[in-house]
């Protein structure tokens, strides 16, 4: 008895130094999931055009047919009259709180920080205070913004940003809320590596980046993607169509998620699904696979 119970000892004791190895740690970690999927409204914007889909049935709608709960919305799928109602954000977050749902962000328009265009900063910083105002009612922590830089000296063009972004995230901090910029809308912020240098000299808590695999300057694709990670609360995972491999055509998913999860990121990567070849729940189920497949 004695000599089994020494054995069995002996055995737990070897189980607890395997498990705690280096190896072994290596392989829970690499069977942890690194990020969270998400789903962009705008990818299901044929059924809210259409009328098949209502926006107060978009959180439901997501949950029951993808398995999604980290959403975010986009007023281009609400009805028009609504769209500066308080009440119809009230609704809509009751609706998501309903099914356990978290709107993360919402989705609006273009900063401009051209002065050749714009009005004074302060003046083009107000117009922003709406979405974030609606973000608070709907419980959602990101305002994705595009900006419009000027397209002379790259520079000049940092400068007349951070003067406009400044006044729009101290009114974003002031809520609790944090402004991400999306690439595109102009020459210079369609490069990562202008946005990454921005938000370095900017340094504001509040006011961060998101990586859209589609609004990047060609050449700034993979490069791109990795000068924002080091700034990056959410990433947009865009997609069009697919290969019989389940890959996507135009971009290097595995290339781009790797980049993504070296940077240790762990928020949400949201589905945007831009395709035409098939319908709006089917291309996120493709994009969402594809994302689970990458995910480990």
């Amino acid at each position: 008895m004695q000599q089994r119970n020494a054995r069995s000892a002996l055995l737990g004791l070897l189980i607890l130094v395997f498990a705690s190895s280096p190896a072994m740690a290596d392989e829970k970690k690499k069977g942890k999931d690194t990020y969270r999927i998400g789903l962009s409204m705008y990818s299901l914007r044929q059924l809210f055009s259409s009328g098949k889909l209502h926006a107060f049935d978009y959180p439901k709608f997501a949950k029951e047919t993808f398995g999604i709960t980290d959403i975010d919305v986009w007023d281009g799928g609400f009805p028009k009259e609504s769209r500066n109602d308080p009440k119809f954000y009230k609704e809509l977050r009751k609706r998501a709180d309903s099914v356990g749902s978290n709107i993360f962000l919402v989705m609006t328009g273009v900063v401009n920080a051209n002065s050749k265009t714009a009005a004074n900063p302060e003046t083009e910083a107000k117009k922003f205070r709406a979405p974030v105002d609606q973000a608070v009612i709907l419980g959602a922590k990101y305002v994705r913004v595009f900006l419009r830089a000027q397209s002379g000296d790259r520079a000049k063009a940092i400068a007349e940003s951070m003067a406009v972004l400044t006044p729009i995230s101290d009114y974003a901090k002031s809520k609790g809320v944090t402004v991400v910029i999306e690439p595109g809308a102009s020459r210079w912020s369609a490069k990562g590596t202008f946005l990454a240098e921005l938000a370095g000299k900017l340094k504001h808590s509040h006011c961060r980046l998101m990586p859209d695999f589609g609004k990047f300057e060609k050449a700034e694709l993979y490069i791109g993607t990795e000068a924002m990670m080091k700034y990056t609360d959410v990433v947009s995972a865009k997609s069009h169509n697919f290969k019989a491999d389940g890959n996507e055509e135009r971009f290097d998913y595995n290339r781009l998620i790797n980049t993504v999860k070296k940077a240790g990121f762990t928020g949400i990567v949201a589905i945007e699904y831009e395709g035409h070849k098939l319908g709006p729940v089917e291309g996120v189920k493709a994009t969402q696979a594809l994302l689970k497949r990458l995910q480990k």
